[in-house]
């Protein structure tokens, strides 16, 4: 991989960025939509939900397949049984969600009173500790398959993320700069791969475009062999341009993670998904 990230460094272009620091998720999202639509002509966006695979007919096919026997089939069938398990006083992960079918279109999203981003996997642990249980390990196991059995049963849900407070849009405008801000020792941007090198290739690997990344979390990687959040994914692409990472359910990683949502407003919620 990290062949492949010094090989991104080699190609990009200096572009005009597609968006500014003063315009808002609605003005943002519809200008990185303009972009895609001509960067990537003739792709349907409304199936950028499903990363490189609305990209690639080939690599389509063949994801499509692995989908008959999903990778990450064993994972939801553990969460289900985390779901339905009773804690010690009683109650179970339904005491603190309610209709599962629901859940999973209401993350993330801003506490105005708390002032930050409650997460799914953030919550997922709150239930436990809110109910006298150690909370899960943040970046794969149990939450991943907690979060992998909730995500499955809200697809076909929308992602609905709308930062209005002056709070709520400084969370978002965190999120935007931690995107396009350069980093590591390779000097690059999330931007750099996934806006303005979106659709092409790396060696053999396509890079995936912005709009739609989190829609499919938690996935299950050929790469890792298990399933894991998104904010795992976070870790290693910070890894991969030779940047420190930031910890799981930190700030910086909860604010990418509002941004993201945001610009994926509109797609279907298609978790949990398999990728290279």
């Amino acid at each position: 991989m990290k062949k492949l990230i010094t090989t991104v460094a080699l190609f990009a272009i200096a572009l005009t960025p597609i968006v500014t620091a003063q315009a808002g998720p609605a003005e943002d999202q519809k200008a990185l939509k303009g972009y895609f639509t001509k960067s990537l002509a003739g792709k349907d966006l409304n199936d950028f939900g499903n990363g490189v695979y609305a990209l690639d007919a080939d690599a389509r096919s063949q994801w499509e397949e692995i989908e008959e026997f999903p990778p990450y089939e064993i994972a939801l069938d553990t969460g289900s049984e985390l779901w339905d398990k009773k804690f010690k006083n009683g109650k179970s992960f339904e005491s603190c969600f309610g209709d599962i079918t629901k859940v999973r279109a209401k993350y993330p999203y801003h506490d105005e009173a708390k002032d930050t981003i409650i997460t799914l996997e953030g919550e997922i642990n709150k239930c436990l500790t809110d109910n006298g249980e150690k909370p899960f390990k943040w970046k794969k196991g149990k939450i991943a398959a907690v979060s992998a059995h909730i995500a499955y049963a809200g697809r076909g849900q929308k992602v609905n993320v709308q930062p209005k407070t002056k709070k709520a849009l400084a969370w978002y405008n965190k999120g935007k700069n931690f995107f396009y801000a350069k980093r590591g020792q390779l000097n690059l941007s999330c931007a750099d791969c996934h806006v303005y090198n979106a659709g092409r290739k790396a060696r053999g690997d396509l890079l995936s475009p912005l709009y739609g990344h989190p829609t499919h979390f938690p996935v299950f990687r050929s790469k890792w062999g298990s399933l894991g959040t998104l904010h795992r994914r976070y870790g290693g692409c910070n890894k991969n341009v030779r940047a420190k990472p930031f910890k799981a359910q930190s700030d910086e990683y909860k604010a990418l993670e509002y941004f993201q949502a945001a610009m994926a407003n509109g797609l279907e919620l298609n978790g949990p998904g398999a990728r290279k």
